[in-house]
């Protein structure tokens, strides 16, 4: 008798005549990092390799436009049809396949979206299916039918280029205000020809495209149509549009991807990707609604991490298949582990968007919580050490515990030092955040990978160099983390003065009025949580402008450009998410460019542009910054032949560069 927990997320589908293993896909993901001339690199091949590695049903490659000459919003998107890429499609498709997965591609065109700096000639303007002007001043030019009829072929050409590459499944991106989109939203469509008025005039280009598709590489192939089931604006069509659209595709394609929002608009986008204010899986809703009225099978995507939710869907009938998109970057192996039973050993997404603010900044995926992506070939390549070692890692944060267990899977003898009675760190102070339950889950699941793993565990253990000497280790890595800064200034020893970890700790020491003196990362979120909860919050800050304005998270030429300052802790498109979480709090204020003077029993002395004046509040709380114990760390470098200090007690960062550095150093250790 088979004790398969997650029947129906496991039972294979077939689309057309091709039979996917499960109900678990990954979802389109382009790879920055292409070559001079677009192309897919051997990275990339691992990048894509790594899920199927990790029993994901299909894994499809991201952002191949169909058009290269117009088409692109954005440096890292692949020729859709230059024979000179096929080598690396072709060994990029191989590399999926041969793990038992289909290989998919998605087929992409910007549209009145597309940069004019990218485009082969710059003529001043784009097209699109209207004339217009688009938010940013570029000339939008109505395509004539001439030009809709070659592209619709374009199209075609794509899909069958990708065919002789080897991919099994064509995606179709018909949402999130791609080209696509454009025709079918009354929103970008005004057109009163047979492309435009009614909805089937609007569908009238998708409909052409997936019928060019099927008479050029026939049936075998399943298609699979990525739509918005609403697009988020208050100008955009909502559900009930979408379910129309739905029904015009249904027993067109073979797949129904039911996405939502809009990348081109920040709001929508932090519903398309949502952001850790959101619950688990807040877009299932739009995929069931439209499931109730089509035979298509639909796809669901969006904030889900949990296999035990997404067995319930499928299950209950929302939706057929389940899409993962960064948490595919988050762990590569989730369908193996809740095929097998490790289940509570998934790492979870923390939606702190840690690889889209890399990709966009550095152009590079790198996940906070999964150190391998960004090193998917060397870590699938990597060499056994030469020499086993004995370790001492000094800490049990998060730095710590990542260096602890990647040493022990290399097979060395490690020890693991914790001060406290846990592990986990300074994190451990978040862990009853609603908006913070992934971290929760996230530092649970490594304190209970260390508790499996060869690893020696002392709780309640500092280490000293005494302490550090009696355990004779080859390797120290010292990982103790860092301590809030106290601000100095006068009243700061008042009853009515806290600092952020105690308040995150105990958030009722909060009153009703409070201020928050640092407009960091940390001070923001507080803010954020307290408001939440009914506090009226205003946050201080001394550098001018806490929150920039960020450029789109996707789109237009200015994607590089106009980055906010992350000087402050923001990583770019949290920023985003910041910014608009923001707006839905009327009891949080923000003053920027404003230095705190004194602290009083009535509340905090500030000096702005307007002069000195007092913040009245209850509980003043400070957020300033980390001091790194750095000599601390240092004091324990003469204990061992090798010495490493990282994380925190370094400098304070971030969770990815903690596990970051972590991973990586317990990765070189034994070569010598």
């Amino acid at each position: 008798m088979s004790n398969l927990k997650y029947k129906h997320l496991f039972e294979p589908i077939q689309l057309g005549k091709t039979l996917f293993r499960n109900r678990i896909f990954a979802s389109p993901q382009d790879y920055p990092g292409l070559t001079s001339n677009r192309f897919l690199t051997e990275e990339a091949a691992y990048f894509y390799e790594r899920k199927a590695v990790g029993g994901f049903a299909s894994v499809c490659v991201g952002d191949m436009i169909i058009d290269a000459k117009v088409g692109r919003s954005h440096p890292f998107q692949m020729r859709g049809n230059d024979f000179m890429g096929k080598v690396s499609l072709t060994r990029t498709s191989t590399a999926i396949a041969r793990h038992g997965a289909v290989a998919a591609i998605e087929l992409c065109h910007a549209g009145q979206n597309a940069s004019l700096d990218l485009m082969d000639e710059n003529k001043g303007f784009v097209y699109g299916p209207v004339d217009g002007i688009r938010p940013d001043g570029v000339k939008i030019r109505a395509m004539n039918d001439e030009q809709i009829e070659d592209l619709i072929m374009s199209y075609s050409d794509a899909a069958a280029f990708a065919r002789q590459c080897g991919f099994g499944m064509i995606t179709l991106h018909g949402g999130h205000g791609w080209q696509m989109t454009q025709f079918i939203s009354e929103r970008d469509n005004k057109r009163k020809d047979k492309w435009g008025g009614s909805i089937e005039n609007r569908m009238r280009f998708p409909l052409a495209v997936i019928e060019a598709i099927r008479k050029r590489i026939g049936y075998a192939i399943p298609i699979e149509f990525r739509m918005s089931g609403t697009e988020s604006l208050p100008d955009g069509y909502d559900i009930d549009e979408g379910i129309e659209i739905a029904k015009v595709l249904d027993g067109k394609v073979d797949v129904i991807h039911v996405s939502v929002g809009h990348h081109e608009i920040d709001s929508a986008s932090m519903v398309t990707h949502p952001p850790m204010f959101l619950p688990d899986g807040c877009n299932v809703k739009y995929a069931a609604e439209i499931k109730k009225y089509v035979k298509t099978p639909v796809a669901t995507v969006g904030a889900l991490t949990n296999p035990e939710m997404m067995e319930e869907i499928i299950a209950s009938g929302q939706a057929d298949i389940i899409n993962l998109g960064r948490q595919s970057l988050a762990d590569p192996d989730l369908p193996i582990k809740a095929r097998i039973g490790l289940e509570d050993e998934i790492n979870p997404c923390l939606r702190c968007f840690n690889c889209f603010s890399n990709s966009t900044v550095g152009g590079v995926f790198y996940c906070a919580s999964n150190p391998e992506i960004g090193r998917e070939q060397s870590s699938m390549t990597a060499i056994p050490p030469l020499h086993k070692k004995t370790v001492l890692v000094a800490g049990g944060g998060i730095g710590g515990m990542q260096a602890a267990l990647t040493a022990a899977k290399r097979g060395h003898k490690v020890i693991l030092c914790e001060k406290s009675d846990k592990l986990g760190g300074a994190l451990l102070c978040e862990e009853n955040i609603p908006f913070k339950a992934n971290l929760s889950t996230y530092l649970k699941q490594q304190a209970l990978k260390v508790s499996r793993a060869q690893i020696e565990v002392h709780l309640n253990t500092e280490v000293t160099p005494e302490v550090a000497e009696s355990f004779k280790p080859d390797v120290i890595i010292a990982a103790i983390g860092a301590r809030p800064m106290i601000p100095i200034i006068k009243g700061i020893d008042s009853k009515n003065v806290v600092g952020a970890e105690q308040v995150y700790y105990n958030p009722e020491i909060t009153g009703k009025n409070a201020v928050i003196m640092g407009g960091g990362l940390v001070g923001l979120e507080l803010g954020i949580f307290l408001s939440q909860k009914g506090h009226n919050i205003t946050i201080v800050e001394m550098a001018n402008g806490t929150i920039a304005t960020p450029p789109p998270v996707t789109g237009t030429s200015n994607r590089m450009s106009g980055i906010m300052d992350v000087s402050l802790g923001h990583p770019l498109v949290h920023g985003v998410a910041l910014k608009e979480e923001l707006k839905k709090l009327p009891n949080i204020k923000i003053c920027s460019s404003t230095k705190a003077l004194e602290i009083t029993e009535e509340g905090l002395i500030v000096e702005d542009t307007n002069g000195i004046r007092t913040i009245e509040a209850d509980t003043i709380i400070y957020a300033i910054g980390q001091k790194p114990l750095r000599e601390e760390a240092y004091a324990l470098s003469d204990c061992a032949p090798e010495f490493y200090q990282i994380g925190d007690c370094v400098t304070p960062k971030n969770i990815y560069e903690a596990t970051s550095v972590a991973y990586q150093i317990a990765m070189d250790i034994g070569r010598f």
